[in-house]
């Protein structure tokens, strides 16, 4: 074997040594792309990504790491074993790694992470549940959320939460509730999915008699047939009330929530009926390798199948 033959041997070695991905390094990868999943998506990618790695290993422990956050940020909705509910996996209703509270039924729910199911129920200790003061607030705006819900939200599932507070016995303490609403639409035979997510912190303030509310939305989207377009819009506002008895602050709250959501509705709606003459044009570069704008004003002037013929020398 000649030198020369020698060092590109060498060479291929090496290249082929750079290429080695470690265990750690395959989860890492793993985690992201589950991470990133489009909502509902997550099982598909589990799926083809399990079988890429075709290592069992790697795979369970990027899973175990990558499901409970995943679940959490999209606010994964799980049913109960016996269909009597529902338990939204959130950062407000998790008392432990694999524990979430449903408030409305004062129960708490062991969850599967991975196969997104719950295994488990048992009641909720007293520690984690709030004060009947608190709780009377609470219930009042459950039951109020739960009309606007069923009213605006087809496939909409709601908690409201304790967050801070809970051990108030009586006015004179300030507390904090949340409000998370989440709906849905899986549809993969369609080629699309989407999500709504909206929270909404209320700090009840005493002192001032003041209700404070800070309010963030989210829109999930992705379409995937011929093409692969996603959506990602984030929203958010404050607002306040006045301090009211339990009844009257639900009423008010539910309004002043009713009316941000249905606004950013209506602006999302506005802004993407301009989609195809504004945002999508943004899209392409400013000038194309020709240098030349594209003139957008008047495509019709334009065909790829005649400009092709032309060039092409076709049907001459």
């Amino acid at each position: 074997m000649s030198d020369t033959e020698e060092d590109i041997h060498e060479e291929e070695e090496e290249e082929e040594e750079e290429i080695v991905v470690s265990d750690d390094q395959k989860i890492d990868i793993a985690k992201w792309f589950l991470l990133n999943s489009p909502p509902g998506e997550i099982q598909y990618v589990a799926k083809d990504l399990r079988s890429v790695l075709n290592d069992e290993n790697v795979y369970r422990l990027a899973a175990s790491q990558a499901f409970p956050v995943y679940n959490k940020s999209h606010i994964v909705c799980i049913q109960f074993p016996n269909r009597s509910g529902d338990v939204l996996i959130s950062s407000f209703s998790e008392i432990s790694e694999d524990e979430y509270l449903d408030p409305r039924t004062a129960q708490v729910a062991k969850v599967d992470h991975v196969r997104q199911i719950c295994t488990q129920m048992r009641p909720a200790r007293d520690d984690e549940l709030p004060s009947h003061y608190v709780e009377e607030y609470r219930c009042a705006l459950d039951a109020e959320i739960s009309k606007y819900v069923g009213e605006a939200y087809s496939k909409g599932v709601f908690s409201v939460y304790c967050t801070n507070g809970k051990e108030t016995e009586e006015p004179g303490l300030d507390f904090e509730l949340v409000v998370v609403i989440t709906a849905t639409r899986h549809s993969p035979q369609n080629f699309c999915n989407g999500s709504w997510v909206s929270i909404w912190n209320i700090e009840f303030k005493d002192e001032l008699q003041t209700v404070e509310i800070r309010g963030k939305m989210q829109v999930g989207a992705h379409y995937f047939e011929e093409g692969n377009v996603q959506l990602d819009a984030k929203h958010e506002c404050r607002d306040s009330t006045i301090f009211q008895s339990p009844d009257d602050s639900a009423v008010s709250l539910t309004e002043i929530i009713r009316h941000h959501e249905s606004e950013y509705l209506t602006s999302l709606q506005a802004s993407y009926s301009n989609l195809p003459d504004s945002t999508f044009k943004e899209l392409r570069r400013k000038l194309p390798v020709t240098r030349t704008l594209f003139p957008w004003h008047n495509t019709v002037q334009f065909s790829l199948t005649r400009d092709l013929t032309k060039e092409l020398g076709i049907g001459k």
